[in-house]
């Protein structure tokens, strides 16, 4: 399992046992997802992670399905497309008695749906006869809620809990209930259907009599409530069901569509799409994609603003919202303990126990350097591609706001590079993406000091700038606009004189508290090309330098190249592998005219998926070398599914195909478009541009790709470079 606890000044996730070798299955909906074993079970032996959360607490901490006390024998399970639906198919072990066989293994087929919808975990249990005589046994669920907050049950030690109450029966249902220390009452209520014949506080049990060919079926619904909030509604399993795929049918109809000549390209770009559904959350905002499952199902504001980024050519509605939810939880205030600072872009918000009480500072978090740069740099291409004016003035204050931090106290000793250092007591020390304690570093492994100047920041707060200006016109301020410019274009000058290492062949990581540059190769670097502060004469250099063999492991970019001070393929973010770490680099470089290398790891991409289970890009993998014939090595504890790295595969597509789309002009246009060398065809249907849409067919020939306009409806224009 995976821990976050306090280790000297940092929050990091710590692994006691590897989560591949225990292979939960995890569904999501909504602020609600759930740890199963294989069998559909929540065991508290083991890592002790399995359970129903609901916001940050474990509200189901044991369920079990016994059959004549004994455990069905496992045949398989499958996570549904949609990702909040379980289907597991068991069958009963031989049932002795005194010695004698009652009934014989397999005569009992059962089956078990697990449907999370609304705050609500749904269970439908079948079991089918397929036998020649009557069977009669006992089927019981034995239950527990220990309503555990999120971050105790990763290792957090609490000095006080809450109180737990004692379980109350009410009918066919039973209801466990914790007072909390916020104040705030927890409730999960289990309602059973058929009423058992035996019901008590922690078990219910069933005397089923089947006949051949017979069927029984059992249903148990657990909702989770929070005292102050709207309880789940009373549905049945079959009516969550029919709501359940009514939502899926109404978001797969609103987005673009992908389809290839491989079914192996296919089933990767539909589970990204079926991941990301699932980690989307409906905010009051607007659709927000939750950062990864199963410890980060919450927002984060980096998070979302690059998955919101990778797939905003596809789903400029997820931008909508990502940007919306950001601004109206933008900071207002100095709050040293949070982190914040007027104008600053959430990092972290939780909704749990501890969270509320501030037993961890995560309730409401600033500690991110780089989320204010990349929400204004998010609006101003969210405009480009939708053209919505309305929306942007909306937001103006909160964009002004942004830049206002960006200039005060994101560049506090006024030397034109953003800097952090951490002013919270217990926050997270390294504060960009890469935001493990040990990160920041010289070559010779020397931390940095603070305040850092992060590498990557600087190339945000570059195109934030920028792309600014272009809102600035948009909104009538054409002075603001100039300025913004000036901004940008002497940030960018500062950056190459003070960041460029020329014996590396890349950009600096970062500099530290003395602005000495930490002469480090990483991937932070590679930001700079997606960002586009690089100079082209770098940028030329450093496609060369990031497909080297330190660099370029055959399935993607290490965070470190191999050989450098703290590199290690297993740690976090010393030289490991990120799916959106790879695709922003791959944009990168397509960004500067090297789409042949940014081809090159789309290809790496797709080989790592064939891999991973169900055709899954994981947060991260581990950094070793390619061999032939084999797989990536995977990391222990990564989430699984992460939002960004889900969304990765459409960045490094859009890039190859150079792809960009503007709504005020009215274009789409692709500039010497590449398909991956596993792919003759790409088809992308349903592309939309305000009113207007279009379906285009990409088609592999000798020595180039060739663009069909297939279907056009509205006002619109396609523009091919080859």
């Amino acid at each position: 399992m995976s821990e976050r606890i306090l280790i000297g000044d940092q929050w990091y996730i710590a692994a006691k046992a590897a989560r591949a070798e225990e292979t939960p299955q995890v569904i999501k909906d909504g602020d609600t997802f759930a740890l199963f074993d294989r069998s559909g079970d929540i065991h508290t032996v083991g890592g002790g992670e399995q359970g129903l959360y609901h916001e940050d607490t474990r509200f189901l901490s044991r369920l079990e399905l016994l059959i004549n006390g004994l455990r069905p024998m496992y045949l398989g399970s499958a996570v549904k497309e949609g990702n909040n639906l379980l289907i597991v198919e068991l069958m009963n072990p031989d049932l002795m008695e005194d010695g004698r066989l009652l009934l014989p293994k397999g005569e009992l087929h059962v089956f078990r749906g697990k449907l999370l919808w609304d705050g609500a975990c749904y269970e439908h249990i079948r079991l089918s006869h397929y036998g020649l005589e009557p069977v009669r046994v006992e089927v019981a669920l034995r239950f527990d809620a220990d309503f555990t907050d999120l971050f105790e049950v990763r290792g957090t030690v609490r000095e006080r809990k809450g109180q737990r109450l004692a379980p109350e029966r009410s009918g066919q249902a039973m209801r466990f209930g914790y007072q909390g220390l916020d104040g705030r009452r927890r409730t999960s209520c289990i309602r059973l259907r058929p009423e058992p014949h035996a019901l008590e506080a922690h078990e219910a049990r069933w005397q089923v009599e089947v006949p051949p060919h017979g069927e029984f079926h059992l249903y148990c619904e657990v909702g989770c409530e929070i005292e102050g909030e709207a309880p789940p509604c009373a549905l049945d399993y079959d009516a969550a069901y029919r709501h359940n795929a009514e939502a899926r049918i109404a978001q797969q109809t609103q987005k673009c569509r992908l389809a290839s000549s491989n079914p192996l390209m296919n089933r990767w770009l539909d589970r990204s799409i079926s991941d990301l559904a699932m980690l989307s959350t409906s905010l009051p905002a607007g659709p927000y994609p939750y950062a990864g499952v199963p410890w980060y199902s919450t927002t984060f504001g980096r998070d979302g603003l690059l998955t919101a980024r990778e797939m905003l050519w596809m789903d400029p509605a997820m931008s909508r919202g990502v940007l919306a939810h950001l601004a109206s939880m933008q900071a207002t205030a100095n709050e040293p303990a949070r982190d914040a600072e007027p104008g600053k872009i959430l990092h972290e918000a939780r909704k749990s126990e501890m969270a509320r009480t501030g037993e961890v500072p995560f309730e409401r978090y600033y500690g991110t350097v780089d989320a204010t740069p990349l929400f204004v740099g998010l609006a101003g291409a969210y405009y480009r591609r939708t053209g919505d004016l309305e929306f942007i003035r909306k937001i103006w204050p909160n964009v002004l706001a942004a830049l206002a931090w960006m200039d005060r106290d994101g560049d506090a000793d006024g030397d034109g590079f953003i800097e952090y250092a951490r002013h919270s007591a217990n926050g997270l020390v390294q504060q960009g993406w890469k935001d493990s304690h040990d990160s920041v570093f010289h070559a010779d492994g020397r931390m940095a000091d603070a305040p850092i100047a992060l590498c990557e920041v600087q190339g945000y707060a570059y195109e934030a700038r920028r792309l600014a200006a272009d809102l600035a016109e948009a909104m009538g301020d054409p002075q603001q606009a100039q300025r913004l410019r000036e901004q940008a274009e002497g940030l960018r000058q500062r950056f190459q004189e003070r960041f460029w290492c020329e014996e590396m062949g890349c950009y600096a990581i970062a500099l530290d508290g003395q602005k000495a540059p930490c002469r480090v190769a990483t991937t932070n670097a590679g930001h700079s090309l997606w960002s586009g502060i690089a100079s082209p004469e770098h940028a030329a250099r450093m496609a060369q330098r990031l497909l080297e063999p330190d660099f370029f492991n055959g399935f993607g970019i290490r965070t470190v190249a191999s050989g450098q001070a703290r590199y290690n393929p297993m740690a976090y973010h010393n030289g490991s592998i990120w799916p959106h770490d790879t695709a922003l680099v791959a944009a990168g470089l397509a960004r500067y005219g090297h789409t042949d290398a940014a081809v090159r790891l789309l290809n790496a991409m797709f080989d790592a998926s064939l891999h991973f289970d169900q055709h899954r890009l994981p947060e991260l993998f581990c950094g070793f070398p390619r061999r032939e014939g084999e797989g990536p090595t995977l990391y222990p504890v990564a989430c699984s599914p992460q939002a960004w790295a889900a969304a990765a595969v459409f960045a490094m597509l859009q890039a190859c195909l150079g792809l960009e789309i503007d709504a005020v002009e009215r274009t789409i246009s692709l500039s010497r478009p590449r398909l991956p060398d596993a792919v003759d065809w790409l088809e992308v249907c349903d592309l939309r541009v305000g009113e207007a849409s279009v379906d285009l067919l990409l088609k592999r020939y000798a020595n180039s790709v060739g663009v069909e306009v297939m279907r056009k409806r509205g006002d619109v224009s396609v523009q091919v470079t080859v």
